[in-house]
This record gives structure tokens, C-alpha cells and sequence, in this order.
């Protein structure tokens, strides 16, 4: 329990920034959380926070393992309300948002077979190439795509997601192939715009660190997927995911470029406003994708996902 209490008292105080927020979440004393976390670093051998007397900043440890605790605590919550809902039924209105290309692919085909499994939940979907703010919004869950800005919300990786550099042979043929990332400052790059994700830019792997670059081209759009055909028609070079452009690699119509800078791969999540009570329907629907992607199976089927009506074994999907 006391270790529990600690990884409790740890994400509260990372999540929301202070010792006296962390807190009043959690009905005790500042002190008392402070002590929580000077025992769990004390247990690990790691500093976790850096606590000055106008912040606290997480460490590169503690950065990696808030998200395995983040993780630990929905899988927690989750096999509780498993057995705590005994035989209730899911319902109500369960609001999803997600990234415009990535959920036509690999969300929506999964509402209605989630519907099925659960006749009493009613699904709005929406797709949009922005951060939605899902707090203020009033989403239930967002599906999101790479690196996760710092924030109080809970997130669970659900899979892997590799980018890649590619082109089509005509338009390398015509401009060259580029050996290195810094290559690119001469080539036209087809670039997410500002209000986009990929604020940071492209990633590549480089002296055993992953940076990050901004390229730039004459051509750059909000929709990931209009970014997907100007690729397509050789109209420059793309950083897309593995799962939008793997079939047409396949095909000879796309060809990678920089595989040596490949950098590590970043995850596809689910992300909510607390683990606390959530509603079934959303730790359903949270378990449902998981278990969907951690299916090796699924990406195999098609570049789009299964088919619709394709039936995937669940492992014992909690209704």
C-alpha cells in the first residue's frame, strides 16, 4: 500500500506541479507528500522532481517513469472497475477526438465493432489535425499521435509509431537522394503547418541523440493527409508514419530516405482528464483500442487497418 501511495502521491505532484496541489488532490498535508516522495526516490536510488521554491520539473528519469505509473494506475483502475461493475452495462455518450488521417484509418473502423460489444454507448467522433483541449472541449478521450506535451492530463501508450523520410523515385531522381539530414535545407520539404502537430519539427536520430530539425519547402498544410498526396504526386519529401505510407513503400511507389537517422519511435496514446473515476464506457473503450493494437495481426491486415467486419480475438474484453 505505501508503495502504492508513493506512485499516487508521485504523479499527483508531477501532473499538477506543486506539493500543495498534489495535496488537496489527495485529502493530506503537503508534507505528507512530500515525504511519500522522498521515500519512493529514496527506494528507486533516483531523483524523480527537482523542487525549488517556485517549481518542480521532473527529471529525465522521472520523466520516463511517470509515464510507466501513469500507465500502472489506468491498468489498476481499470481491472478495478472490471470487477467492482460486475454485471453493468456500459452507457451514455462517449466522446472521442483524433488525428484526422490516423482516425479515419485506425479509429473509426473500431466504433462500430466497440458498438456492438456495448448496444447501450452512443459514439461522437471527431477528427482534427489540431491538439484538441478535450478538458475544456468535453472529450472523453483523445487518440494522439507522438511525443506528448508536458500537461496534467493521463495518458496510456497504446502502440509504437516510427517515422519515416520518403519520396516518390521520380521526384529523388529529379532532385537527388539526401545522405544526411542537413541534406534537406535543398530540398523541397512537405511540412505540417504551425498549428499542427509536429511543433518540434522532424526527428533523426544523430551521435546517439535524437534531434530534431525544421525543414522547410514551399508547400506546407494542416491535413496530414493532403501532405500524404502531395508526396504521392513527387511534389517533395514527407516525414510520415509507418502506418500511412507502408503500403505504397511496398508497392515501389514511395522510397525511404535517411534510414541510418531513423529516429526511436514515439507512441500512439489515449489520453484523458483523470483516472479517478472514469466513466466504464471510456475504460472500455481505453482497453478495447489497447488490446486491438497490441494485436500484431491488426497492422498486418491492410494499410488501413482490419476490414470492416474483420474479428479480431479480444482476450477477454471486459462488457
Amino acid at each position: 500500500m505505501d508503495r502504492l501511495k508513493q506512485i499516487e502521491s508521485f504523479v499527483a505532484v508531477a501532473t499538477k506541479g506543486s506539493l500543495t496541489a498534489a495535496a488537496q488532490l489527495e485529502g493530506v498535508a503537503p508534507a505528507v507528500v512530500g515525504r511519500r516522495i522522498d521515500a519512493l526516490e529514496a527506494r528507486l536510488g533516483v531523483k524523480l522532481l527537482v523542487r525549488t521554491t517556485r517549481r518542480i520539473t521532473l527529471t529525465h528519469e522521472g520523466s520516463a517513469f511517470l509515464e510507466d505509473c501513469q500507465r500502472l494506475l489506468a491498468d489498476l483502475a481499470n481491472a478495478e472497475s472490471g470487477v467492482s461493475a460486475g454485471g453493468a452495462r456500459a452507457s451514455g455518450l462517449l466522446r472521442i477526438t483524433a488525428p484526422a488521417g490516423f482516425g479515419r484509418r485506425h479509429v473509426a473502423p473500431l466504433v462500430p465493432q466497440f458498438l456492438a460489444a456495448h448496444p447501450d454507448v452512443h459514439v461522437s467522433l471527431n477528427l482534427a489535425d489540431r491538439v484538441v483541449d478535450i478538458v475544456h472541449e468535453g472529450f472523453d478521450c483523445a487518440i494522439r499521435v507522438g511525443d506528448l506535451p508536458d500537461s496534467s492530463l493521463v495518458s496510456v501508450r497504446l502502440a509504437d509509431n516510427r517515422r519515416l523520410c520518403v519520396a516518390t523515385p521520380a521526384y529523388l531522381k529529379r532532385a537527388g537522394i539526401p545522405k544526411q539530414p542537413s541534406d534537406l535545407a535543398r530540398h523541397e520539404c512537405l511540412t505540417l503547418s504551425s498549428d499542427a502537430s509536429q511543433s518540434r519539427g522532424w526527428a533523426f536520430a544523430m551521435e546517439g541523440r535524437t534531434h530534431h530539425l525544421r525543414p522547410s519547402g514551399r508547400l506546407d498544410c494542416s491535413d496530414g493527409q493532403v501532405l500524404h498526396d502531395w508526396c504521392l504526386a513527387g511534389l517533395g519529401i514527407a516525414w510520415r508514419s509507418t502506418w500511412e505510407v507502408e503500403a505504397e513503400i511496398a508497392r515501389g511507389e514511395l522510397q525511404t530516405v535517411l534510414d541510418d537517422f531513423i529516429a526511436p519511435p514515439n507512441g500512439i496514446y489515449a489520453v484523458f482528464p483523470h483516472a479517478k473515476h472514469l466513466p466504464l464506457r471510456v475504460r472500455l473503450w481505453i482497453d478495447f483500442v489497447k488490446q486491438r493494437y497490441a494485436d500484431p495481426r491488426y497492422w498486418k491486415v491492410s494499410p488501413a487497418g482490419p476490414p470492416q467486419g474483420t474479428e479480431i480475438p479480444l482476450g477477454g474484453t471486459r462488457a
